[in-house]
């Protein structure tokens, strides 16, 4: 956590309240934010500038300036924009309207990186593949990244240069409305499977979106309606909403990942088969 939707719902928030405005003035608290650079030199670099766009590229909010410079954003595990005073807040921007938005991060992992729009174009570009609901996310360009991998399909989608923006939850989402199995081989499935994992890869991260992302209950992302809509994720032992069979959960790539072994088998089941349990 967080990923694309959560990311998005963020990033429309912050839009939301700072698009257009300038930076009265910038504070930056823990200079592990900014790491390895100057966290008093980039609120300088800040305070006065103003802010153009918010945008997202994967999992990332970029923040464009007036100046040319572009504030990435990586919320990491527990990141997010406050608009009211909030406990655990690492740096606050002052706008020229009044207001105040603080970033808050428990667990202090997110991270801070302004850089010119040059620079920032190669480091987005260079940690992410083509956006997932953009027209670039092909099922050609899905063959060719999965192409021979031997890894297991969930861990081959984990990586944000073939899926940016993509988790654990909406992995096993998107695996699930695909009905493939995570444990498989990357490079083995078919032309129609590949279909199949760019559509459900869509549809988790469109309902994530329109669900304004998952609440865990940790207080990270309260108000996501997510986990209501999960159908494999954390399911373990209860019933798929498909098929009936229970949900089983396993390990792939070092991750927890949840799946159900009959809409998921790991061998493609025959037309007959598929006919009678539709």
């Amino acid at each position: 956590m967080p990923e694309l939707p959560e990311v998005e719902t963020e990033r429309g928030r912050l839009a939301a309240a700072i698009a257009g405005r300038r930076i009265a003035s910038a504070r930056i608290d823990d200079a592990r934010l900014t790491r390895p650079d100057d966290p008093d030199i980039v609120a300088a670099m800040l305070s006065g500038d103003r802010v153009e766009a918010v945008e997202r590229r994967g999992k990332y909010i970029v923040v464009r300036l007036a100046s040319g410079n572009a504030l990435l954003v990586h919320l990491r595990m527990t990141g997010g924009f406050r608009y009211a005073p909030a406990t655990h807040e690492r740096a606050i921007l002052e706008l020229d309207d009044g207001n105040r938005v603080a970033y808050r991060d428990t667990r202090r992992f997110g991270t801070w990186r302004l850089a010119h729009e040059e620079d920032a174009a190669r480091i987005l570009e260079g940690k992410n593949g083509p956006e997932p609901l953009g027209r670039g996310f092909t099922t050609a360009f899905l063959a060719g990244r999965l192409a021979r991998r031997t890894a297991p399909l969930k861990a081959a989608i984990l990586d944000q240069r073939t899926v940016a923006g993509l988790g654990n939850i909406y992995a096993d989402e998107a695996l699930w409305h695909a009905r493939l199995n995570p444990l498989r081989p990357a490079g083995g499935l078919g032309a129609e499977e590949l279909a199949r994992l760019r559509d459900g890869i869509r549809k988790a991260l469109k309902l994530g979106i329109r669900r304004q992302g998952a609440d865990l209950g940790d207080g990270a992302y309260a108000g996501g309606r997510m986990q209501d809509e999960f159908r494999a994720y954390g399911r373990e032992g209860e019933p798929c909403s498909r098929c009936g069979t229970a949900i089983a959960k396993t390990r792939a790539g070092g991750r927890g990942t949840w799946y159900c072994p009959t809409c998921q088998a790991a061998s493609r089941p025959s037309r007959s088969r598929r006919q009678s349990s539709v």
